[in-house]
């Protein structure tokens, strides 16, 4: 198989659908043509990216990631070690507000789930979070300037540092040296609506507590509920299947701009997977969620949209590997890019 990978990164002004000019940056990110393919490989059954926005005033709430439209069946187990590295860079001002989120942020989750029955499963997640000023800006910069694509704020600020702030009248976050430290756990919930062979959906739950440290960007300082509803759609004999989740998330009083803080944010994700062989498949997918703060003008602080795209490669049966990268489509709402990696396995 042969394939040609293009990569195109510009700036364009378009209106949404209720109005209002928004300019964003679009990453549009990865075209892959196949020649010499005598046969397709059937599609599997999709799973998304398990990842989330990145942006350190998002990631501390209990934003889950889309997760399978499948339960795992009765007495099975499934192991899960994923890593997000998100790369930030945006410097805001709006009114009498003004936030830094310039530094990288390293976020390693260990997930355990097993099904206990007849349609249901139970899990735990368990965070690690880093927040340091990073190795990534002179990469980041170099590809910038070897392809033509715009720097942004990159050219203003120091490469390699950390300065996560936000100000309003007063300081209210003020992050410059590196912290590190276990974040607030998720206990998690899934219950099978349906399993025919093309379509599958679940309803699924998870609660956050809080184990975290508000002040070190490692937890909200609360309990955060949501629910959902993961489901995928394959079509026999073909090579391309489909993917979605919807649902809401309560937020329970946190510590981090807690005056600021939204009760109730939507979110969801859409997605796409081509089984290109039998042990990979390609997947492109599109998260969002509405704001988690109420009162501001920052993207920062606002509703988001980001771009994942990569691959999944089946190592064996049991185990796969994820290997995805993301990029902020509604710009300065996500982290400029957050290489993401998943080790699965089954027993």
């Amino acid at each position: 198989m042969t394939f040609v990978i293009i990569f195109s990164n510009y700036q364009a002004n378009y209106q949404i659908l209720t109005g209002g000019a928004i300019n964003r940056k679009l990453f549009l990110s990865l075209f892959l043509v196949l020649f010499g393919i005598s046969s397709h490989a059937q599609a599997a059954r999709p799973t998304p990216f398990a990842t989330t926005n990145q942006n350190p005033l998002i990631a501390i709430y209990g934003l889950p990631a889309a997760d399978s439209s499948e339960i795992l069946p009765a007495q099975e187990t499934e192991v899960q070690l994923r890593s997000d590295i998100a790369n930030s860079c945006s410097i805001s001002s709006a009114n009498d507000e003004d936030i830094v989120l310039d530094g990288e942020t390293y976020r390693t989750r260990l997930r355990l789930k097993r099904g206990i029955g007849h349609n249901l499963e139970v899990g735990i997640e368990l965070p690690y979070i880093s927040h340091t000023g990073g190795f990534l800006d002179g990469f980041i910069d170099n590809w910038h300037t070897s392809f033509g694509f715009p720097e942004g704020e990159r050219n203003n600020l120091d490469r390699d540092q950390l300065n996560y702030s936000y100000t309003r009248s007063t300081t209210q976050i003020d992050l410059h040296r590196n912290e590190a430290g276990f974040g607030d756990i998720s206990l998690t919930g899934g219950w099978q609506i349906k399993n025919t062979e093309n379509t599958a959906l679940a309803l699924r739950t998870s609660l956050k507590v809080p184990t975290g440290d508000a002040d070190k960007l490692t937890g909200s300082g609360g309990s955060d509920l949501a629910i959902w509803i993961s489901g995928s759609q394959t079509t026999p004999k073909s090579d391309i299947s489909g993917f979605a989740a919807i649902g809401g998330l309560w937020l329970g009083e946190g510590d981090v701009l807690a005056k600021q803080q939204n009760k109730i944010v939507a979110f969801g994700t859409l997605g796409a997977s081509w089984q290109a062989y039998r042990q990979l498949a390609l997947k492109v997918q599109c998260d969002g969620h509405t704001a988690f703060y109420h009162d501001s003008s920052l993207r920062e602080l606002g509703e988001s949209a980001q771009l994942i795209i990569g691959g999944t490669v089946d190592i064996s049966s049991e185990t796969s590997l994820d290997l995805a990268i993301s990029e902020d489509i509604y710009v300065d709402s996500a982290p400029d890019v957050t290489f993401h990696l998943a080790l699965t396995t089954r027993f």
